[in-house]
């Protein structure tokens, strides 16, 4: 898979935009822009040195859920040491020094049923790089990996309350999310195209995490 950044994203489903709006301004994000994605949803982005923290202001009611993605990094300069919050969402959310963990950007925490599959599942479906064990590399984003038997009140939707997906910025959708299905992946949502903004798909990893493929037409330099 060709990357179109060196970074991952990171998208949050919320009916509190206001309040995550001060929480995410108190530790220093600014809005860069916002989307309409219809359905009554607007996508709010908080650029995170070279990744985006994409908040989905969601007019309709979401349902409550606690996903595999459990704990959420924000590499922000200027910030002098790790510090855990919780947003108003109950996302857990950790700032940390740029470089902290060898952290840029954003990195995420996954709890997963099995690290052996999903490290062969990251590798193989998606291409990114097994740089230790339980961690992954996309460019410079990181995933940690946790295993937890744990059960969770998950949901199969992917617009449901908090942290609910990731997306890789490829050069290619189709030929991502062909290849992904290919090795692994799980369809979450077929490729289509979003004006003339992106080309996008979902696919999903052996826990349920959702992950975008996206095509952006400002990163590849090419119309969708």
């Amino acid at each position: 898979m060709t990357w179109a950044k060196p970074f991952f994203d990171v998208g949050l489903f919320t009916n509190k935009r206001d309040a995550q709006h001060g929480f995410l301004t108190e530790r220093g994000l600014a809005v860069d822009h916002t989307l309409k994605l219809g359905g009554g949803v607007l996508q709010h982005r908080y650029p995170v040195m070279g990744a985006v923290l994409k908040l989905n202001d969601s007019r309709g009611q979401l349902p409550q859920a606690q996903g595999p993605i459990a704990k959420l990094f924000l590499a922000l300069p200027g910030c002098a040491s790790a510090e855990s919050f919780v947003d108003p969402d109950g996302n857990r959310i950790v700032t940390v020094p740029p470089g902290f963990r060898d952290i840029q950007g954003l990195a995420v925490e996954l709890q997963v049923a099995s690290l052996a599959a999903s490290e062969n599942f990251y590798v193989q479906a998606l291409g990114l790089e097994l740089v230790a064990p339980a961690v992954l590399r996309c460019g410079q984003g990181l995933l940690f990996l946790s295993e937890s038997c744990e059960p969770r009140n998950d949901v199969d939707e992917l617009a449901a309350s908090g942290a609910r997906y990731l997306t890789l910025q490829v050069q290619g959708c189709d030929s991502a999310y062909a290849a992904a299905l290919a090795t692994g992946a799980t369809s979450g949502r077929a490729p289509v195209t979003m004006g003339t903004t992106a080309r996008v798909a979902f696919v999903k990893d052996p826990d349920g995490v959702w992950i975008e493929l996206s095509e952006r037409a400002s990163l590849t330099g090419k119309a969708v």
